[in-house]
């Protein structure tokens, strides 16, 4: 039996979040600022996004308070983005993905880029639970929905 899509999905943090990053070049945006290459020129080149749809989405994610933006050329006036608290915050998403991807997509390649931690060695994330510190496995999780009218197989009433 196939069920039919709701007008309304479940209210989701994740859904939330992917509605301002997940477009695509966003996360590449965010990875090059983070990496120091703040400049529109150096984002065209280095994500590959064409410059129409780069605008839009650096647009986007001032106004998301993700990055700020910032003069540093006043004839041409030219700007420079930079990650804010919010965008900082983000970077260990990026780094969890960048692992992921070293170890499904590129384990046989050679890695297209090494994250060095400031304690010497090549950073390795690994996400942890807040309280007891052990790392976080699948089977150790167990959700609670808390929007009214959601269970975890789906809205109370379809």
């Amino acid at each position: 039996m196939r069920m039919a899509a709701t007008k309304d999905p479940r209210p989701c943090s994740i859904a939330d979040t992917l509605a301002l990053v997940g477009e695509k070049y966003s996360l590449l945006v965010l990875r090059e600022v983070c990496l120091g290459n703040g400049r529109f020129d150096q984002l065209v080149r280095n994500i590959g996004a064409p410059r129409d749809v780069l605008s839009t989405r650096l647009r986007r994610l001032v106004d998301a308070g993700i990055l700020t933006k910032h003069v540093y050329s006043e004839r041409p006036r030219r700007y420079e983005y930079r990650p804010t608290p919010a965008g900082l915050d983000l970077e260990p998403v990026l780094m969890t993905l960048k692992e992921w991807g070293d170890r499904h997509l590129h384990r046989n390649t050679g890695l297209p880029m090494v994250v060095e931690h400031n304690c010497g060695h090549e950073l390795v994330p690994v996400v942890t639970c807040r309280a007891c510190g052990d790392p976080v496995r699948h089977e150790d999780l167990t959700a609670h929905p808390q929007a009214p009218g959601w269970t975890l197989r789906g809205p109370v009433h379809p």
